[in-house]
């Protein structure tokens, strides 16, 4: 497959050789590679979800993720969704609305097939491909005039199996190891299992916050613990704070309505994933100040028994999965 370049535009001529069968095909467009980074981790995260999901991703991380739940009119208004969309309509943006302002120009990612709905409503924000297992009749159309013509759409095949072994090949060095394919606890709450799920395909180190089947926010990227704790949750303080803002015009004037605000009660019920173990109380500490009451992490750090002492004084259930999730 030829891309329209490498990592950066200076980086041509660029190509994607499948090692057998392909994962996706191209409906329409030409991808980079940055494109395919995004649709590989997009896709499985939505793959592994297990339902009709949906992923927004940006930089090979998703700034938002959920499950077909019921959208709320705050949601409703921004993206003018219906709440009796259809389900994967409903999925897509609740996951953009995590983070609006970062899912621009986002690759999106769906577990279902693309309805005409979904087509519309991407049809009016500002996106540069998708990736789906199908496409209704007439989604192609719409989607494929976006961006003068360069709307990248991708169509993944639902029965593919990757390689057990990923290998890359990296300044002179062959990288070799088996894919991340370990199960995650069984038992765990919904909002918990999404969070790791996202967390999994979230660039380390990362934390994600999720509440009724939707990520609040993703904190990525970050070589502090805590540092992507509070990215995860002035995000989802954010989310909580626009609940409450007066109708605006567009996103920009939502934000900073919202920005002022103080809420008449507090984000609650929230639920943490850290892809490595949380090193510190303090990671507790911060987590508590943004509604978290259920965190799941490796365990493993010699500080363990003091961050389980800090989660059972801020009444935080605690779940060691002994699973760490890196992913670089």
């Amino acid at each position: 497959m030829r891309l329209r370049y490498g990592m950066n535009p200076h980086q041509h001529p660029a190509t994607a050789e499948p090692l057998g069968a392909p994962p996706f095909r191209v409906v329409h467009g030409q991808p980079s590679y940055v494109n395919l980074l995004d649709a590989i981790g997009a896709w499985q995260l939505v793959r592994e979800a297990g339902t009709v999901a949906a992923a927004s991703f940006k930089h090979v991380s998703p700034a938002g993720a959920a499950l077909a739940g019921p959208v709320d009119p705050a949601t409703a208004a921004l993206f003018s969704v219906d709440p009796g969309a259809d389900p994967v309509t409903r999925a897509y943006a609740r996951a953009r609305d995590t983070d609006p302002k970062s899912s621009y120009g986002d690759l999106v990612a769906v577990s279902a097939p693309v309805t005409a709905g979904l087509a519309d409503l991407l049809r009016r924000v500002v996106s540069d491909g998708i990736v789906a297992p199908g496409y209704e009749p007439g989604a192609v159309a719409v989607l494929s005039a976006k961006k003068r013509g360069t709307y990248l759409v991708l169509e993944a095949d639902p029965a593919f199996e990757p390689p057990e072994v990923e290998v890359r090949e990296l300044y002179g060095l062959r990288l070799a190891q088996p894919r991340d394919a370990a199960p995650l606890p069984e038992g765990l709450p919904p909002d918990l299992r999404l969070a790791l799920i996202t967390v999994r395909y979230t660039q380390s180190n990362s934390v994600v916050l999720v509440r009724a089947g939707a990520t609040l926010g993703v904190g990525a990227g970050q070589q502090s613990r805590v540092d992507c704790i509070r990215v995860a949750g002035e995000k989802a303080a954010l989310w909580h704070r626009r609940r409450f803002a007066p109708a605006g015009e567009g996103l920009e004037t939502q934000l900073r309505l919202a920005e002022t605000l103080d809420p008449p009660v507090p984000l609650d019920g929230v639920s943490l994933a850290s892809d490595g173990a949380l090193t510190f109380p303090d990671n507790i500490v911060e987590a508590a100040r943004y509604g978290v009451r259920h965190i799941a992490e490796p365990g493993g750090s010699i500080r363990s028994a003091a961050v389980a002492v800090a989660a059972e004084e801020y009444g935080i259930i605690l779940t060691r999965t002994a699973l760490r999730l890196f992913r670089h």
